[in-house]
């Protein structure tokens, strides 16, 4: 049975995930910075919570340590927190907001996998997927033929750009283990409030990455439908 981690998994993208797995047969563990919300959600679906808050260097280091003493190991690390943040002209768009959002989706990502990688050492198969977004890709945002050309959320592309990066260098660096980055779609969550995609679809990516065997890529961008552009 392989043991997950999903952060962010008390709602949306990250409660549907944790539902899939859970009727897949992963041990389920979602993780949520607020523990009354994470709980319920927990009882709700079956599975385990671990408080985590992804901003909180001392809360992750308590969430590796309770999951380290109740399994011993990590299998698949599911970095699903986010935030939006502002959607703000770029002649607006300040270092304060690009600091609370990077705090989220991109320090949030390398403070996580920082203080689980211990955990993943331990598993015969580790896998990292880092939830990003088409929004985060220059291939699909330079594209008029994607929607998300249309849009110019700076501050939240950026971060998730960021995270592009992040994915591919940790796949080079960590060779022993598979980590790849997912691209929703245009899903309705309360994160995005927006998206023709059911959230069952919005997951489709996050769930076969996660599902991969030992000859499954690593280093990749996925969507629901195809490996896309980063």
């Amino acid at each position: 049975m392989k043991v997950t981690l999903i952060t962010g998994g008390n709602a949306g993208l990250g409660f549907e995930t944790a539902k899939r797995l859970k009727d897949l047969g992963h041990k389920v563990y979602i993780g949520s910075r607020d523990e009354a919300r994470g709980k319920e959600a927990a009882a709700k679906l079956g599975v385990s919570f671990v408080v985590i808050d992804v901003t909180d260097e001392a809360s992750v280091i308590q969430a590796a340590a309770t999951i380290k003493k109740q399994e011993g190991r990590l299998d698949v690390l599911i970095n699903n927190a986010g935030v939006s943040g502002p959607f703000a002209s770029p002649e607006d768009i300040t270092p304060e907001m690009m600091e609370q959002v990077y705090q989220v989706n991109v320090f949030g990502i390398v403070r996580v996998t920082h203080h689980f990688l211990p955990l993943l050492q331990q598993s015969a198969q580790p896998v990292i997927v880092n939830v990003s977004s088409g929004l985060g890709s220059f291939g699909q945002v330079l594209n008029p033929e994607q929607i998300e050309s249309k849009l110019n959320p700076l501050v939240y592309s950026s971060s998730k750009a960021a995270v592009s990066m992040l994915t591919v260098q940790y796949a080079k660096g960590l060779p022993n283990m598979q980590i790849n980055a997912v691209d929703p779609g245009p899903t309705k969550t309360g994160l995005t409030g927006q998206g023709h995609q059911t959230v069952q679809e919005g997951t489709d990516a996050i769930v076969q990455m996660a599902n991969i065997d030992k000859d499954g890529p690593t280093g990749i961008f996925m969507s629901r439908d195809c490996i896309i552009p980063w």
